[in-house]
């Protein structure tokens, strides 16, 4: 099946969007008061330039149909697996931005329940010709049926900033609208319940990493060029879950854990190597 999609690796797409003083305000409004002081907060890029289908264009999952960017990959079930986020320029009001996305690679994998395609993406954020964000998404497609997690609860550490956030429906419905992203799974309870298998509405990747990436700023001083996060378990809504940071001697780790201590994210903050 990997080399059916092999043609699909390279495909890009462009798409243009304004950095305005509305879409700032939306992303405060949702993630004060977790976020670092700047005229525009780490994470934002997420909300610029998204996918735009119509309702014609959505798949059964409420995201954009398979083949249009992303190959047409028959597994049903999506997950943000992580990711890289290099800030090189700071975002401010009024510039006009160009996202250009790839498709970087496609592999195939089994795991010991069932065959998984990774998919990575590359996203470059600039306004001209200066390249503002530079940001690597992995995905991973899946056969159906009940996502099953083998994370556990892990020691505590000692950290220098600890946030304790309830990650509400309304919260998740909020960052969906942000950054346009239709996926069921993060507010439509009956489907991400029956049918993804999962115990509530899943909370977004990106979300987590949002979070993260702040805590990290914050802890940090300033904004760090590279951040990388890993996905390790689903994280539900409803509970608060606990956001944690700690520096160390090229930036700092961060972790997400949910109300019982399983870690469901893990993230880097480092100077460009």
């Amino acid at each position: 099946m990997e080399e059916d999609f092999a043609s699909w690796i390279g495909c890009c797409v462009t798409r243009k969007d304004l950095i305005t003083e509305r879409l700032v305000a939306e992303y405060r409004a949702t993630l004060d008061p977790f976020l670092f002081d700047s005229d525009c907060p780490p994470g934002l890029h997420w909300g610029l330039a998204p996918a735009l289908p119509r309702m014609d264009e959505l798949g059964p999952d409420g995201s954009e149909a398979k083949g249009m960017f992303l190959p047409p990959i028959p597994f049903p079930r999506r997950m943000w697996a992580g990711g890289t986020v290099e800030t090189l320029r700071p975002l401010s009001v009024g510039m006009d931005i160009t996202r250009h996305s790839t498709i970087l690679d496609l592999k195939m994998r089994q795991n010991r329940i069932a065959p998984l395609c990774f998919v990575s993406v590359m996203h470059e954020i600039k306004t001209g010709a200066t390249l503002l964000v530079r940001e690597r998404q992995d995905l991973i497609f899946r056969e159906g049926g009940p996502k099953v997690s083998t994370a556990a609860p892990v020691d505590a550490a000692v950290n220098d900033l600890e946030w304790t956030v309830e990650f509400s429906a309304a919260l998740l419905l909020r960052f969906s609208a942000f950054t346009f992203n239709g996926h069921r799974v993060h507010y439509d309870f009956p489907y991400a319940v029956k049918t993804e298998g999962y115990d509530g509405l899943l909370v977004h990747g990106p979300l987590q990493g949002a979070l993260l990436l702040n805590q990290a700023s914050v802890a940090m001083g300033r904004v760090p060029e590279r951040f990388d996060y890993r996905c390790t378990a689903p994280l539900i809504a409803g509970p608060p879950a606990t956001v944690t940071t700690r520096r160390n001697a090229t930036g700092a780790i961060g972790r997400i854990a949910d109300h019982n201590g399983v870690v469901t994210i893990e993230g880097k903050a480092s100077a460009l190597a």
